[in-house]
């Protein structure tokens, strides 16, 4: 009869049990650009917001009012709710660094050292 435990292989790739960390560069860089969004974002939903502001609605039929206040609030709240993923996402990265470089020491301070 054959031995049914397999032996782990050091050459083996890591599988879907075995999950390998993140670069730093990735994480920093991914928090770096969905910032940049974000800010962008900000300042762009800051810009719609004043200038629905700044122009009132032309109308007095009360039908057009609703359907505008309806439309301004969309596209405000809609540019609100990207700035808030992006940033949520930002953060998150910067957390995922974090946690990258709490797991790298844990482990260097865990591994044998090579002294002779």
């Amino acid at each position: 009869m054959t031995n049914s435990t397999p032996t782990p292989n050091p050459n083996a790739q890591p599988t879907e049990t075995q999950q390998t960390l993140p670069s730093l560069l990735n994480c920093l860089t991914g928090a770096l650009i969905s910032g940049g969004f974000a800010i962008a974002l900000y300042f762009l939903t800051s810009s719609i917001a004043q200038t629905f502001t700044n122009k009132p609605l032309a109308s007095t039929n009360p039908t057009a009012i609703s359907i505008s206040v309806a439309v301004r609030t969309l596209v405000v709240g809609l540019s609100t709710l990207a700035t808030a993923v992006f940033s949520v996402i930002a953060v998150g990265l910067v957390a995922v660094t974090i946690y990258v470089c709490v797991q790298r020491l844990q482990n260097r301070k865990a591994s044998p050292s090579n002294r002779p």
